[in-house]
C-alpha cells in the first residue's frame, strides 16, 4: 500500500509538474490534488526536491536504455529513427525537466552532476552512431564534419520540444515527428545517393 502510495505522488507530481510547470507547484498542491495530507507525502518524500529526484531516477532509468546501441551490429538509419523517436518520447514524458531545467539544476548540485552524465552520455552515442554509418560505407564525411554533426544533433534532439513550446505547438505527436525529421536531415548532406533516397522514403511515410 504505501509502494502503491509513493507511485501514486510520484505519477500525480510528473503530471502537474509537465503541465503547470515545476515552480508553479507545491506539495500541497500535489496533496491536494491526490486528497492526502501533506504529513501522508512527507512520510514518503522529504520536500518537493526528493520527488524532483525520484522522477530523475525513472527518467534517467529510461533515458539509460533508450542510448543502448544495437548488439553486435552497426547502426542503419531504421535504427536511428527508432531511437531518435524512443528519446523524444522520453524527453516529452518528462518534459518539465527540459522546460524547468535551469531552475532545477540551480538549486540541486547532486541533479546537475546526473544530467551531465546524461548528456556525456547520449553526446558518445550520437558520435558512436555518426562513426558507424561511416563505417557502415552510410555516410562521407570527414571525421570534422562527423563531430560537428554528432553534436549538432544531440543538441537539436535535446532542445527541440522546447523550441516548438514555444513556437506554440500543441500536438505533441506532430512535434515529435517533426523534430525526427528535423535531426535526420542533419545527416542528409552525408548521405550517398542511394541512402538518401532511403531516407526520403522513410521521412515522406512517417509524416504522410
Amino acid at each position: 500500500m504505501a509502494r502503491d502510495t509513493r507511485q501514486r505522488i510520484l505519477d500525480c507530481a510528473l503530471a502537474m509538474f509537465n503541465a503547470q510547470g515545476e515552480p508553479t507547484v507545491t506539495t500541497n498542491h500535489i496533496a491536494d490534488e491526490l486528497e492526502i495530507s501533506p504529513g501522508n507525502l512527507y512520510y514518503h518524500f522529504r520536500n518537493k526536491d526528493d520527488i524532483i529526484e525520484h522522477l530523475f531516477a525513472r527518467y534517467e532509468a529510461r533515458m539509460d536504455e533508450v542510448l543502448t546501441p544495437p548488439d553486435g551490429r552497426l547502426p542503419g538509419l531504421e535504427d536511428i529513427w527508432l531511437q531518435l523517436h524512443l528519446v523524444f518520447e522520453c524527453i516529452w514524458d518528462y518534459r518539465f525537466l527540459y522546460r524547468d531545467l535551469l531552475e532545477i539544476l540551480s538549486r540541486n548540485r547532486r541533479l546537475r552532476i546526473r544530467f551531465a552524465r546524461i548528456l556525456k552520455r547520449a553526446d558518445d552515442r550520437a558520435h558512436a552512431v555518426m562513426r558507424g554509418l561511416s563505417q557502415a560505407d552510410v555516410i562521407r564525411a570527414a571525421p570534422a564534419e562527423i563531430d560537428a554533426a554528432a553534436t549538432n544533433l544531440l543538441v537539436l534532439a535535446t532542445f527541440w520540444l522546447n523550441y516548438a513550446a514555444i513556437r506554440g505547438d500543441r500536438d505533441e505527436q506532430k512535434a515529435i515527428r517533426d523534430g525526427i525529421v528535423q535531426v535526420m536531415m542533419l545527416i542528409a548532406p552525408f548521405l550517398r545517393d542511394a541512402e538518401r533516397v532511403h531516407l526520403n522514403q522513410l521521412i515522406r511515410a512517417y509524416t504522410d
